[in-house]
């Protein structure tokens, strides 16, 4: 009964290791994803303060980000004038990995413009990323601020 008893705990703890290492059961593409996560402040002054825009980023095939100074992967466009921002991704997974990778990431944004009214704007943003083969995420746009002129 000892035998047996053992056999099964040994058994068992095989079986919750080796489901532990199963492969990431999700099937994601090669396009990256993303999610609105925060932005803040929720007030910026014009020509003055910068902006934090958080995402949330999945890629099937992990080669989202780029380790080339100069090359812009991100993109964050002001809906009040169209201004885009070009932003850098830092590789988040070795080359060839081609592994499934998901986490957060900070895209801060320079000081904004004002139109140069008294009045404080509302102020959106659409973002979207580039993966290293060109893949394009779907755009997603944050909830509003305020920019103080």
């Amino acid at each position: 009964m000892r035998k047996f008893l053992s056999l099964f705990i040994a058994f068992s703890i095989s079986s919750l290791l080796l489901q532990g290492c199963k492969k990431d059961e999700d099937n994601y593409g090669p396009q990256p994803e993303i999610e609105f996560i925060s932005i803040s402040p929720g007030t910026v002054a014009a020509f003055s303060d910068s902006l934090t825009i958080t995402i949330q980023y999945t890629d099937g095939d992990g080669d989202l980000g780029e380790n080339v100074s100069g090359i812009e992967n991100a993109f964050v466009t002001d809906t009040r004038t169209s201004l885009t921002y070009g932003l850098r991704i830092r590789q988040l997974a070795p080359d060839n990995a081609n592994i499934t990778i998901r986490g957060q990431i900070k895209l801060i944004i320079p000081a904004l413009g004002h139109s140069g009214g008294a009045a404080s704007e509302s102020a959106t943003f659409q973002v979207y990323v580039k993966d290293r083969a060109g893949n394009q995420s779907n755009v997603i746009t944050t909830t509003p601020v305020n920019v103080t002129p």
